[in-house]
């Protein structure tokens, strides 16, 4: 061989070598997992992008439609994310196993420093903590139309006594229905029916009953629980309150908001939902939110029977970290900090929460979640979601029972005890 072909023979080596060599600045891709979409999911991955720049990361968010069914096929499969988040607390720990503990991925005291009590304490297991907030939300809360209302002469009600004449007054005047209700959410129909019983479990029993209830300690077919059962029924199961009655309610989905701005004889002048729900208005009201115009939106709270406790329900998305990678770590400490939603997050999707105290109010532009955020910080009680809390399988059991009760499939007392007899799987 010749020294010509020799070094013509390396020269090609050499090429081909540095063509199959990674570039030594590629960026750390993170990946994250969670169940929000929408204008949520836009501000969340602009703040990630932001983060991202100045971190030499690549940071990908990807909403799951069905996420606890999804998350669970992925890690099963070995296709975790570096990150996920949560809207159960209960099902977060149920992956504990192959999560790592925040406490060796992030500065823990800091970050629980200024969180707002109680959340802190969400996903602990065996002493140790393996989630945190990333955002909150605030679902004691009634949505109306005041264009329709100032046109029908309604006013908003301040007691539950005075909501309960002014659902008697709608009907009566056959002004349309009193209130939107929708419970279908694909694989996680039902949820929202979850909602509406835990508002009056928390007001009618107090935080400590509450408390205990979705710990399995008292039961779906205790007086008080079942007190709160028929509450929601006269509220959504009365006839003429919701337009097609229980069935109906069962099939329409929960982000369904149409009828409230809607101004034929099918309108609907209520809708009992969280703070997330502005996400699912239509393109046209979403602009006036954003715009700060109120013309069609109003919220108020959700008046507490007379007697009972004045609570406020709340739920939130909650990161957790599969691995203790250097991206991953960076990346949880931006997310579970109060610096997340400082940046566009709030242009983009003005009704975001942060749970933690030392988040500056002053970035509450809109003045509807700025008020939301002051019910939130006042509230006398305040429950997180209990079916968020509870057990996978109970929470899913609770989902399907309620929904079979809504719709006329069993009466509430078969669908209690269903219920309580889940906790022996869990």
């Amino acid at each position: 061989m010749t020294k010509k072909l020799s070094a013509a023979i390396l020269a090609v080596a050499v090429s081909v070598s540095v063509a199959v060599l990674p570039s030594a600045h590629a960026l750390e891709t993170v990946t994250v997992y969670g169940g929000f979409g929408g204008a949520q999911a836009e501000g969340f991955q602009a703040e990630l992008d932001a983060f991202a720049a100045t971190n030499g990361l690549s940071v990908k968010y990807t909403q799951l439609n069905a996420f606890d069914t999804d998350i669970r096929v992925k890690v099963k499969a070995g296709q975790a994310p570096d990150i996920a988040m949560w809207p159960q607390p209960g099902g977060l720990l149920e992956y504990a196993s192959v999560l790592e503990p925040l406490d060796t991925l992030v500065d823990l005291k800091a970050i629980k420093a200024t969180l707002v009590p109680g959340w802190d304490t969400l996903a602990v297991k065996g002493g140790k903590t393996y989630g945190l907030p990333v955002s909150a939300n605030v679902k004691s809360l009634v949505w109306y139309n005041p264009a329709n209302f100032k046109a029908a002469g309604l006013t908003v009600p301040k007691s539950d006594a005075e909501l309960t004449a002014l659902t008697s007054k709608i009907k009566s005047k056959k002004l349309g229905f009193p209130w939107c209700v929708g419970i279908e959410s694909g694989g996680a129909t039902g949820w929202a029916a979850t909602d509406w019983l835990e508002e009056y479990v928390l007001r009618y029993g107090g935080v400590a009953t509450y408390n205990n209830w979705w710990k399995g300690k008292v039961a779906f077919n205790s007086p008080i629980v079942t007190k709160a059962g028929k509450k929601v029924a006269d509220i959504m199961l009365t006839a003429g309150n919701v337009n097609g009655g229980g069935k109906s309610i069962a099939a329409t989905g929960f982000g369904n908001t149409a009828a409230l701005f809607a101004t034929d004889k099918n309108k609907c002048f209520m809708m009992r939902q969280g703070s997330f729900i502005t996400d699912f208005f239509p393109d046209a009201i979403k602009a006036e939110y954003k715009a700060n115009n109120f013309t069609h939106v109003g919220v108020f709270k959700l008046p507490t029977p007379a007697g009972a406790t004045d609570g406020v329900l709340g739920g939130g998305d909650l990161a957790a970290g599969f691995n203790d990678n250097a991206g991953t770590k960076k990346v949880l400490s931006f997310i579970l900090s109060d610096k997340l939603g400082q940046g566009v997050m709030l242009s983009k999707y003005p009704s975001y929460l942060s749970a933690h105290k030392s988040f500056p109010g002053g970035l509450y532009l809109n003045p509807i979640t700025k008020s939301i955020a002051g019910i939130l910080a006042s509230a006398k009680a305040f429950g997180f979601d209990g079916s968020d809390l509870s057990p996978a399988i109970v929470n899913a059991t609770e989902w399907t029972e309620l929904t079979n009760w809504i719709a006329g499939k069993k009466t509430m007392k078969e669908a209690f005890a269903a219920i309580d007899a889940s906790w022996d799987n869990a």
